[in-house]
């Protein structure tokens, strides 16, 4: 692991109680007033859409020095685009093995942020310097995440995922649990935002649950997502009636 904790450095009377956003978001002023201990090498942020998980991942890869558009540290193929408010408050308390990425200049960081709608540009855009087996144009979606993971995510950094389930299969889902497995155990940090109960079932990870209530640890089993994903599968006809229209 390489980071302990993450926090946000908010200046001195600029309170977050009565700041716009991104403080209205709970999980957000949950982050600035306590701070998101990071206790595992893979950590999942999950909830529903507009709960703030996305937000919380992408100011954790910015400010860390990733790429906010999709991308490695250092690298910009996209966008010149400033860090969010919160991407520029964020800070971290090191490991012993992260200090030196943290602390040291932003070419020592290693890992990249991988979200959904631009992974494939990212990689497009990297490909010549990494030297990638196949270009991603190459490929579908899917196959474009997993040879990311495959032969991008190589050796220990911080790799922050917004929703990569969107693109993969469940087979291929079930590849990328065995690649952020081995990750995790090579040294490297996981910070996953997800909707996936697939994903979220990787023994070992933490799994932060947001939403109105702010943040807090929770085991797979307790995931409302995995409830309801349950009930759905054993009556999909209890959950329909509710949305289809009589015909």
């Amino acid at each position: 692991m390489l980071i302990e904790r993450a926090y946000v450095d908010v200046p001195e009377g600029e309170g977050t109680a009565e700041g716009g956003w991104p403080w209205t978001v709970p999980c957000v002023r949950q982050l600035a007033e306590e701070g998101l201990a990071l206790r595992a090498p893979v950590t999942f942020l999950v909830g529903e859409n507009g709960s703030g998980k996305s937000t919380l991942a992408e100011a954790l890869a910015e400010g860390f020095g990733l790429d906010s558009y999709g991308g490695s540290a250092g690298y910009k193929y996209a966008s010149s685009r400033e860090s969010s408010l919160l991407g520029g408050l964020m800070r971290f308390d090191p490991t012993r093995e992260g200090r030196r990425m943290v602390r040291g200049p932003r070419t020592r960081r290693k890992g990249f942020f991988l979200r959904a709608e631009t992974a494939l540009d990212a990689l497009s855009g990297e490909h010549s310097s990494l030297r990638l087996s196949r270009h991603p144009d190459e490929m579908s979606h899917g196959e474009g995440f997993l040879l990311a993971l495959r032969e991008r995510f190589t050796q220990p950094g911080l790799y922050v995922m917004d929703e990569p389930e969107a693109a993969l299969s469940f087979s291929s889902c079930l590849e990328l649990v065995g690649l952020m497995s081995e990750l995790g155990r090579g040294g490297a940090q996981i910070i996953c935002a997800t909707h996936s109960p697939l994903l979220t079932a990787l023994p070992g990870a933490e799994i932060v649950e947001v939403g109105e209530h702010g943040m807090r640890s929770v085991q797979w089993a307790e995931l409302g997502l995995v409830d309801h994903w349950r009930r759905y599968l054993n009556d999909p006809r209890a959950y329909l009636r509710h949305v289809l229209a009589p015909g």
